[in-house]
């Protein structure tokens, strides 16, 4: 309710200020883009870590986990994430223990190579 009265207060002498519409629109967006630019700043605040011997081993194959791909076939680059990295690596489960005890970042597909890139924490 305070709250309510204070942003009344506001636009009431905003309209008093004898400035056209124009500066009034203005000024109410830039009062949103300031709080919104406030807000991201208060969400963007994760770790990151690139070096997979210093992830935790139940968060190397999840979602918080990003790895390259590099296809052979089209000579492109891609993101995945670490279930789809699971997925990719398939039966080769010797693979994916280096991975887990943090010996190995990168392994070979099918058509292309799989690289560990980071691991966001919050």
């Amino acid at each position: 309710m305070k709250d309510q009265k204070f942003n009344n207060k506001s636009a009431e002498e905003l309209l008093l200020s004898n400035k056209s519409l124009d500066d009034l629109i203005r000024i109410k967006i830039q009062q949103e883009i300031d709080s919104i630019e406030k807000n991201q700043k208060n969400t963007q605040e994760k770790t990151i870590i690139r070096n997979i011997a210093n992830v935790p081993q139940n968060l190397i194959f999840s979602k918080k986990s990003y790895f390259k791909v590099f296809n052979k076939a089209n000579k492109t680059e891609s993101y995945i994430n670490g279930i789809q990295a699971d997925g990719l690596l398939g039966l080769q489960n010797l693979v994916r223990e280096k991975f887990l005890q943090g010996k190995c970042d990168v392994f070979s597909c099918e058509n292309g190579f799989v690289k560990f890139d980071r691991t966001e924490l919050d």
